[in-house]
């Protein structure tokens, strides 16, 4: 077997994110590989053989690369749109558009949104993509080859709708597939793409969109096609009042009962947004270890409300991050979420103690691998674990007058990005993506926005 090959960084501040939330305000870390060899405070150890890189990491913070839980790629080339409704009626005014999706737009849309998550930190992306109208290609082979070539980990969560507005859902019904086409499809993307072993890079879960959009049974034959095949299962969750009161009209229960109803609630299932959740609710989530995605940008766009956030996490709900689709958050970054999901929690019942920098720094990082079944791997900096990691540059105008580095990245501006690893391998360089042209991008991401609109306009 080849030796081992190193890379050595050194003089930074560490937050490590660990179980005792261990920091060093002036350490290193050794990368062996694909794994982090070790770290600890001063300089690296002598006499390491194989380096074959040292970073000089004076000024900047790392951290655990960023872990996005929920994200929809291709609202990308929708961004903009519908900029002053609620969820119902924001979802009303775009699926006649999105139900004009292609394998190219999808593509596009995917890189776009990769791109800006990967130069902002994260490390670990996951897409929730729902929307496959009939002829439209092959969406989730083109989602995972741009994640692929993109050098970012990766969950795909395929989605499935089948309750159109023939059967009093939202969605037009040439964009919904059948009870029976979207387990098949499901499974034939699980046995495809999903990889099972330790560091595995592209992962599939099972993810029927939401109770309003797909039947009891595409939900009931969704978790047991998911434990069969013994991968995670994903959905939204209490996002709104109106998807609350849907569900007590509609299967006389709130959602919450209604999942635990269909085998929705466990320690493989994570739900996005749960905003509104009562007290019961988020005990029946902390007795079965279901997972929240807390989205708190998209949450305010939409005017959805606050979610419990500091209620979960006392009750030991596991609580990541996500961006949400960027037709409802705009600027697609995940970093910019530690900052206002602590702003936001705070305008909450539990004001100034909602959270701190350190809890918002850990539902960006460890929490989100938690929520992704991947804590063993990802989401804090110990020996062991995979290279995932990021430098925060905190030396200038920006940040420099803040003492403490954990108070500046999440209290202030977004943090430049001098370097981001994934796997061992470095994908971000001073703010730039090294895996793909943020420029040509840009133009493929806006060319399709434009044919998307020109489609959508014709029909």
């Amino acid at each position: 077997m080849a030796a081992a090959q190193r890379i050595v960084i050194e003089n930074c501040s560490i937050a490590t994110v660990d179980a005792n939330d261990t920091e060093y305000a002036t350490g290193h870390i050794v990368i062996a590989d694909n794994r982090i060899e070790s770290l600890g405070a001063g300089k690296a150890p002598e006499g390491l053989e194989n380096v074959v890189r040292r970073v000089d990491a004076t000024g900047h913070l790392v951290t655990p690369g960023l872990i996005n839980t929920h994200h929809h790629f291709y609202q990308w080339i929708t961004r903009g749109l519908a900029t002053d409704h609620n969820l119902f009626n924001w979802l009303v005014a775009l699926y006649p558009t999105w139900a004009r999706i292609d394998e190219q737009m999808v593509h596009s849309a995917a890189q776009g949104s990769l791109a800006m998550m990967a130069r902002g930190g994260v490390t670990t992306a996951m897409d929730h993509h729902y929307v496959f109208p009939q002829g439209s290609g092959d969406l989730s082979g083109a989602i995972i080859g741009a994640a692929r070539d993109m050098g970012v980990r990766f969950t795909l969560a395929r989605g499935s709708m089948d309750r159109s507005e023939k059967d009093g859902g939202l969605p037009p019904d040439f964009a919904v597939e059948t009870l029976d086409g979207a387990l098949a499809a499901t499974e034939d993307t699980v046995k495809q793409h999903h990889d099972a072993s330790f560091g595995a890079m592209t992962q599939v879960a099972v993810a029927p969109c939401s109770p309003f959009s797909v039947s009891t049974e595409l939900m009931r034959d969704g978790a047991e096609l998911a434990r069969r095949l013994g991968v995670r299962l994903h959905t939204h969750g209490s996002e709104t009042v109106e998807e609350e009161k849907f569900c007590h009209e509609l299967f006389g229960m709130g959602p919450t009962d209604y999942f635990e109803s269909t085998g929705w609630l466990g320690e493989d299932v994570w739900m996005a947004h749960c905003v509104h959740m009562n007290d019961s609710d988020i005990a029946a989530f902390a007795r079965t270890r279901t997972g929240v995605a807390h989205c708190p940008s998209s949450n305010a766009r939409l005017a959805a409300g606050i979610a419990r956030v500091p209620d979960m996490l006392a009750a030991g709900v596991p609580v990541g991050l996500g961006v949400d689709g960027t037709a409802s958050n705009e600027s697609g970054e995940l970093h910019t979420e530690l900052r206002n999901a602590l702003l936001i929690n705070r305008l909450g019942a539990h004001k100034e103690a909602a959270l701190n920098a350190r809890q918002a720094l850990r539902l960006g990082t460890y929490g989100g691998a938690q929520v992704l079944g991947r804590a063993a791997e990802i989401g804090s900096l110990e020996p062991g674990k995979l290279a995932d990691l990021v430098l925060w540059k905190l030396d200038t105008l920006a940040h420099a007058s803040i003492a403490d580095p954990v108070t500046a990245l999440v209290f202030g501006a977004a943090a430049p990005v001098t370097a981001s690893f994934v796997n061992g391998r470095q994908i971000v360089a001073d703010g730039r993506l090294l895996t793909a042209d943020e420029d040509a991008i840009a133009r493929s991401t806006r060319a399709e926005a434009q044919r998307l609109a020109q489609i959508s306009a014709q029909a």
